[in-house]
């Protein structure tokens, strides 16, 4: 009964994080969000008893992932300012 009353919390909280990566416009703050995705992912798979899922999802969706859209982000805002926010040829 309380094992079946965390899965469902757990799963709310994956629900409500993965809702917020949807609804969040900024890309950097998007990266942030789907990282605490991640977390609630990790959560997830720690109560459903299967630590090796949430040891990889720990290192890929947590870290690894946001890490990445936030360089890409970062390097993507830093071209648009040094050519002055003007696009390439098409």
């Amino acid at each position: 009964m309380v094992a079946d009353l965390l899965v469902l919390l757990t799963l709310a909280l994956v629900v409500a994080a993965a809702t917020a990566a949807v609804l969040t416009r900024d890309p950097a703050r998007q990266a942030l969000v789907l990282a605490l995705l991640g977390l609630a992912l990790t959560v997830l798979f720690t109560v459903l008893q299967s630590p090796d899922v949430a040891l990889s999802q720990l290192a890929v969706g947590s870290a690894l992932t946001p890490l990445m859209l936030l360089l890409t982000v970062r390097k993507v805002r830093g071209r648009g300012r040094r050519d002055g926010g003007k696009r390439g040829p098409a």
